[in-house]
């Protein structure tokens, strides 16, 4: 076991923020003992059965209900989470060291400017993804009971996140953007502002090209005046639908209607042959995250080089 302990600088990392790591597995404890519960609380109540064998919660199932509650919110910090690892590491870990001027005592310890910068780096990329993972694992225990429900679809952002891989990228994100700007502001809560703007961006841009990473399927139907006559099948992700002309072109708009507001987008006066649907199969969601995961890990690995790149010119 002495060999498994923590030595030298991690040591100190680790003692320094032992009340940091208490909060983080008691964050994890009580999620578990929530959601579980609440798991727990909604098996009491039998669900009901539609005639093709379909079942559906009653409504008097209060803890069906609590749980869906629960996991939207859990699904809200869970996408923060990347946010406040990276403000962690930029403000209290990195920054308040070099505004503090406490680094200089560990630098005066026989360690090096890298292997001390390596070490909270390491030390909070380890912690931050063992409670990704724990978290990521509990909200896993309560999606799979509401997944089929709306808001808690496979492709909605914070189920996205939360029941793949993706966010652990996201968290080493905040990690290697941390450690950079805590160098570069030297100043707490603005390296904290400012790194939790850069991972939220992040967020957002990926977040809003995702669905342009693979191309979409379409299926299409019969041209059923004024009524769709295509779903998007196989609990896929709707993209968009439309009509078909007679030169298989697409056409813009929906169909025209007498009631039709002027200026309104309407078929022209190509005949309409068939209907076309847009989507994503389910079967995308995998490769997505792949996808989307290796870019985020790529900006996660340029933020860390450069952020040992300021940490060699100025403490060379």
């Amino acid at each position: 076991m002495s060999t498994l302990a923590l030595k030298g600088p991690y040591w100190v990392t680790a003692r320094q923020y032992r009340r940091t790591l208490w909060l983080v597995g008691a964050a994890v404890a009580v999620s578990l003992a929530v959601v579980g519960g609440l798991r727990i609380w909604d098996a009491q109540t039998p669900d009901r059965y539609f005639e093709d064998g379909q079942r559906y919660a009653p409504d008097d199932n209060r803890g069906y209900e609590t749980l869906r509650i629960a996991l939207e919110y859990g699904g809200v910090w869970l996408l923060l989470l990347p946010l406040l690892v990276g403000a962690f590491v930029a403000g209290p870990l990195v920054a308040r060291e070099f505004e503090s001027g406490t680094y200089k005592l560990s630098l005066t310890q026989s360690v090096s400017p890298a292997a001390w910068l390596r070490s909270k780096v390491l030390t909070a990329s380890a912690v931050a993804l063992a409670a990704a993972l724990a978290l990521i694992g509990v909200y896993r225990i309560g999606w799979n009971r509401v997944s089929d429900n709306y808001n808690f679809h496979w492709s909605e952002s914070g189920p996205y996140e939360a029941t793949g891989i993706v966010l652990l990228a996201y968290v080493l994100l905040g990690v290697a953007v941390g450690a950079l700007v805590g160098q570069l502001i030297r100043r707490t809560l603005v390296a904290m502002a400012v790194t939790g703007g850069a991972v939220g961006l992040a967020l957002l841009t990926l977040g809003a090209f995702r669905w342009d990473f693979l191309a979409v399927r379409t299926v299409t139907g019969p041209a059923v005046e004024n009524a769709s006559a295509v779903a998007t099948p196989d609990n896929g992700m709707f993209v968009g639908q439309g009509l078909l002309g007679a030169s298989g072109q697409r056409l813009p708009g929906w169909f025209c209607t007498p009631d039709a507001p002027p200026g309104a987008a309407c078929r022209p006066d190509e005949p309409v042959t068939a209907q076309y649907l847009d989507y994503h199969p389910e079967s995308h969601f995998w490769p997505t995250q792949l996808i989307e995961s290796g870019i985020v890990l790529a900006l996660a690995a340029l933020a860390a080089y450069a952020a040992f790149r300021v940490l060699r010119a100025r403490h060379p």
